[in-house]
Formats: structure tokens, sequence, C-alpha cells
């Protein structure tokens, strides 16, 4: 048995750490859906106010699908990528840290155990085995909250907001392919946001009804809007 075994703090907080990153990472696609099925919608519908062509329905959906989804997947990469150079700066100011003050950084770590209700004496005794093992990752993870050998990365977050913000603009674009049935699309679309609205909800411990509420009303104001505007245009052109 180690120092630190499953029912320690500090195991149960990697744990819940673990955890609560996996929670992040499904609000996240969610959202992503979320943006998908609304801004299709309101780009279908508004182009279905427009014209009678379902061939430019169709195609303005998938223009809108490919567009949105490559601008979320290029903006979370950057992001992610910002915040894993960020990550890496305060690894690289840790590593010299205790390259050329190891006697404060132990006693820093040990401290941190002893924040977390552990006895001085064990916390340096786990501070010790631990910096043994991997100084480096022990600092990292409970006084920076990181895992030097699982940084954030970028890749996969572009291909996580491509891909949620896709799914979610294929619910409206069935409902083009299907023909020019716009109450048959904004049904679909009301539906979808339903499903979003009450897993945002349930994945952040918030009440249902309001979010769900709150999400399809949102959404059939952006088709009422988009569709309002594109049915002006197309009377005066």
């Amino acid at each position: 048995m180690t120092a630190i075994d499953q029912g320690t703090p500090e195991a149960a907080s990697t744990v819940a750490d673990g955890f609560s990153a996996r929670l992040n990472w499904l609000r996240a696609a969610v959202l992503g859906a979320n943006d998908g099925i609304v801004s299709t919608a309101a780009l279908v519908l508004g182009v279905a106010g427009a014209t009678d062509s379902s061939g430019s329905i169709v195609l303005a959906g998938l223009l809108g699908l490919l567009a949105g989804a490559l601008s979320m997947a290029a903006g979370e990469f950057v992001s992610v990528s910002t915040q894993r150079d960020s990550e890496r700066a305060v690894l690289r100011r840790q590593r010299r840290l205790l390259a050329d003050r190891p006697e404060e950084q132990l006693a820093a770590l040990a401290a941190e155990y002893e924040a977390k209700g552990i006895d001085p004496r064990t916390a340096l005794q786990v501070a010790k085995q631990l910096s043994e093992r991997d100084a480096l990752a022990a600092h990292a993870e409970v006084r920076l909250g990181l895992d030097p050998d699982d940084l954030t990365n970028p890749r996969h977050a572009a291909l996580a907001s491509f891909l949620s913000f896709a799914v979610g603009a294929c619910v409206p674009l069935a409902g083009a392919l299907l023909g020019q049935h716009i109450f048959l699309t904004a049904g679909l679309v009301v539906a979808a946001l339903a499903v979003t609205g009450a897993a945002s909800a349930y994945l952040g411990h918030a009440p249902m009804r309001p979010a769900v509420v709150r999400n399809v009303a949102g959404g059939l104001l952006a088709m009422a809007v988009t569709f309002g505007l594109g049915t002006l245009v197309g009377t005066v052109i």
C-alpha cells in the first residue's frame, strides 16, 4: 500500500478532478452541438424565406455546417494552443524552482497536504515519497492542477468542436433535405434544442425546465428573425 491510497483526500481529489474535466468536455460538446443547431437552422430558414429553391436551401445549410464547424474548430485550436503554451511555461518555471530550491519546494508541497487536513508529519512524509518518485508531477498535480503527461491537446479540442457543431447542424439540415417543410424543420430544431438544453442543465446541476425554455425560446427567436428577414429580402428582390 502506498502512502496515498484511494481512500485518502488527495486520491479522492484526483478522481474528482478527472471527473470534472470529463464533464467539462461533455458540456462543451453539448454547447457546440447547440450552436450548430441554432446557427444552421437560422441560416436554412432565412434562405427558405427568401427563395423557393430547395437546392439553394440545402446548399446554404451545407455551407453553413462546414463554415460553422471550421470556425469552431479553428477558434478552439487557437484557444487551447494558448492554454497549452501557458501550461508548459508554468511547468518550466516549476522545474527550475525544483532544481534551484528543492528544500523550499518540498516544504511548500507538504504545506499543500497539510491544508487538505493531513497532519504535518504525515504530510511531509507523503511529500518526500512523491518527490522521490516524480517531483515535478507531484508539484504540478497538487499545486498547479496539471498533469505533465496529459496536457490539453489543441488537435483533440478542435476535432471535438468540429464534430459537435456538425452533429448539431445535421438536425436542421435533415429537415431541409426532406424538402421545403419549414414547420418540420422547426419542429426538429425545437426537439433537439430541448434535448441539448436539458443535457446542459443536467451537466451543470441546474434546474432543467428554465434551461430548456431559454434554449428553445432562443432558437425560435433566431429562426423567426432570419425567416422574416429572408422573406422580406425575397419579396423586395
